[in-house]
């Protein structure tokens, strides 16, 4: 007697790829979308992020005179104090993706009667800008969102004089930045969204000194230096804290973009819930741990 044996091929479907340009076009829509809130913010990102913004200008060798190129500059807290330190003779160019929250900057710039500023809308993986044009370059909390982070950084060597600079902050690993990493995870949670693919930037990409050491090498930089920094995020209370991330974090927007309503409204209080454990008698206290980057050229 003959048996015949039959043999059954499960398929598995692997993960969608990451898909670069369907993220910058998400991107670009939520950014246009929180310009205002972000702008709205300000005051919240110079106490937060102001000193570690003036030690990235220091390690880039910002000074007077000179012409600096401020990638994914948003609403332009960082632009204003570049602008500061350049002076009436030098110049800053604001770039960023979302033209809307470059408004807010040439609006703010205006406002403090800074003329030595400009803006651009403009992908910072292309920068459509001459070689050689710029005595330093800065990004802050910028390059880890960038699908090509090599790319970025090579066109940011270019743009260089030689001997120039390029000074980037990133925050560090997601243990040591709970204001973020917690709505991060619970979202990533709720979302069923797993682990990021490969490739994919977000938030903690470059979340060692390793790696944006290697990244900076391999852009091609000389002598690149990395610090680590403190910079809690001190606010009034969670609330406030929640306030700020649900009006102006597009990435956690971006997350919960497949939920609905109701599953995003649950999904907010939790990360409220959670946010909790950083209130202290004297108010809001989440650890934030920056990484400042500089390479030359």
């Amino acid at each position: 007697m003959q048996t015949t044996q039959t043999t059954q091929t499960v398929q598995t479907s692997a993960p969608n790829p990451f898909d670069p340009e369907k993220y910058k076009r998400t991107t670009l829509a939520q950014w246009q979308d929180a310009a205002d809130a972000w702008d709205r913010f300000g005051p919240v990102l110079r106490a937060w992020l102001g000193p570690a913004t003036l030690q990235l200008l220091d390690l880039a060798g910002v000074s007077q005179g000179q012409r600096v190129l401020d990638v994914a500059a948003g609403a332009g807290d960082q632009t204003l104090q570049i602008a500061e330190r350049v002076g009436p003779g030098g110049h800053v160019l604001a770039t960023d993706l979302s033209p809307a929250i470059l408004e807010r900057a040439a609006a703010n710039a205006r406002a403090e009667g800074r003329s030595n500023v400009e803006t651009r809308a403009m992908d910072g993986e292309n920068l459509e800008l001459p070689n050689d044009s710029f005595d330093a370059v800065v990004s802050r909390v910028g390059l880890i969102y960038f699908p090509d982070q090599l790319k970025a950084l090579q066109g940011m060597r270019r743009v260089l004089v030689k001997g120039g600079r390029v000074a980037a902050i990133v925050y560090s690993s997601a243990d040591k930045n709970g204001f973020f990493s917690i709505p991060v995870s619970i979202i990533r949670r709720r979302a069923a969204l797993g682990p990021p693919l490969p490739g994919q930037p977000g938030p903690f990409s470059l979340g060692s000194p390793e790696t944006i050491t290697r990244l900076f090498e391999a852009a091609g930089f000389q002598q690149v230096k990395v610090s680590v920094v403190a910079a809690p995020l001190c606010l009034p209370s969670a609330d406030a804290c929640l306030q700020f991330e649900r009006e102006s974090f597009g990435a956690l927007h971006q997350m919960l973009s497949g939920l609905d309503d109701a599953a995003r409204e649950q999904a907010w209080q939790e990360i409220l819930s959670a946010l909790r454990q950083f209130e202290t008698p004297n108010g809001f206290r989440a650890p934030c741990e920056l990484i400042l980057a500089v390479g030359t050229k």
